[in-house]
């Protein structure tokens, strides 16, 4: 499960967008409700190559593929599907994002059917959600936010890659458990985190982040002298890019639940954590290692160990963050004292071969795609598709 991380993207995708706060009217009353049963209806799920939860789903009685992201505090509709589905847009709303402020609109008094849930009447935001935001060219239609998920517990089964929504106070597993509840404001899902002898509070958890955890500045600076080595990433959202510090820490808790050698992220001074009032994320870089329940109206969050709680994440070796197109990999970003920046790589230039193979459209799932990871010392053959090629030796550098 780890290669979604870093050898397609050791690239670290941010939020879509959080703190939706448009402008505009108060939203129609709605009603939700669960099906007789609804503990059998689970909802398969796929992890994006930007490692968030992709789903099938209805609006209206057509379907949808949707991101679950209690990082959104209002859940939202892509345009381009709002104008395929020939529905009206109110616009006049702004929300705040990991790269900036998005233009928003609003569609009221649609049927939504999420497994063994149907809501009907409320709100759905409208904005742009680009195929970029998942880390490649997945097609994303609704974001799932905070709005029609706190209401419920959540039961994430990253290992069987299924979800399901409960009644709030159903306990379906035995497991660690953390505090849970909701930001004042935005009603996002709010826990807490220890790193050695600090604890970091408020930390958004966030199912839309693909990351393992982030911090504020302020927060990182917390740590004192138990700051490792950093370098560089770069991540992507529906405000833009962003580039963030990156470390390893050597355990990172979650109330009774640790991850061993946890990659973080480190925002800059005044970063959208900060903004939202926050030390930082729990990302679902994070939550994969565990089966996780999410039930902020019982005030708990519980997970429970399984095979990949203690599996060390795959780090960088090669410092090329990389896109993967049909037939080429372009450069996104190079990370800081990585062997790529001291070989001179820069953003913006592609690379068609592999140690003598051709980039193909099947490169995600081909395990060469593991290579900017590789073992230290191994040197990779790199040809650019202007035609010159380049022997980089991998190396632990943070």
């Amino acid at each position: 499960m780890h290669r979604w991380l870093l050898p397609l993207a050791a690239l670290l995708p941010a939020p879509l967008a959080a703190a939706m706060a448009p402008g505009l009217p108060a939203p129609m009353p709605d009603r939700s409700v669960l099906a007789p049963g609804t503990e059998a209806q689970w909802v398969p799920f796929e992890l994006t190559p930007g490692n968030q939860i992709r789903f099938a789903m209805t609006i209206d009685g057509r379907s949808a593929m949707a991101l679950l992201d209690t990082g959104f505090s209002q859940s939202v509709i892509s345009r381009r599907w709002a104008s395929e589905a020939g529905l009206r847009i109110t616009e006049g709303g702004i929300g705040l994002g990991i790269g900036g402020s998005v233009a928003i609109g609003q569609i009221d008094g649609r049927t939504l059917v999420i497994g063994g849930l149907t809501r009907t009447g409320g709100r759905l935001g409208v904005l742009d959600l680009p195929d970029s935001a998942t880390g490649g060219a997945t097609r994303i239609d609704v974001v799932i936010g905070s709005d029609l998920l706190r209401r419920y517990a959540l039961d994430i089964d990253f290992a069987q890659r299924r979800f399901r929504l409960l009644p709030s106070g159903r306990l379906p597993f035995a497991g660690d458990s953390a505090p849970l509840t909701l930001s004042g404001r935005d009603q996002l899902y709010i826990s807490e985190v220890r790193v050695g002898g600090t604890r970091l509070r408020p930390m958004i958890v966030d199912t839309g982040d693909g990351a393992t955890i982030a911090m504020s500045a302020e927060g990182w600076a917390s740590l004192g002298a138990a700051r490792p080595t950093t370098t560089t990433t770069v991540s992507y959202s529906v405000a833009g890019a962003v580039q963030s510090d990156l470390a390893v820490l050597s355990e990172v808790a979650v109330g009774g639940a640790a991850l061993r050698q946890a990659e973080t992220l480190i925002e800059a001074s005044g970063g959208f954590s900060a903004r939202m009032g926050a030390s930082g994320r729990i990302g679902t870089g994070f939550l994969q290692h565990f089966r996780v329940l999410l039930d902020p109206g019982a005030g708990r969050m519980v997970m429970a160990a399984t095979a990949d709680t203690d599996r060390a994440p795959l780090r960088s070796t090669s410092g090329l963050l990389l896109g993967a197109g049909q037939d080429r990999l372009r450069v996104l970003h190079v990370m800081r004292g990585s062997p790529a920046a001291a070989g001179g790589w820069r953003p913006g230039e592609e690379i068609c071969g592999i140690d003598g193979a051709a980039v193909s459209a099947g490169y995600r799932s081909d395990p060469i795609a593991m290579w900017p990871a590789g073992a230290p010392g191994r040197v990779v053959r790199l040809r650019l598709c202007g035609g010159a090629t380049r022997a980089l030796t991998l190396a632990r550098f943070y």
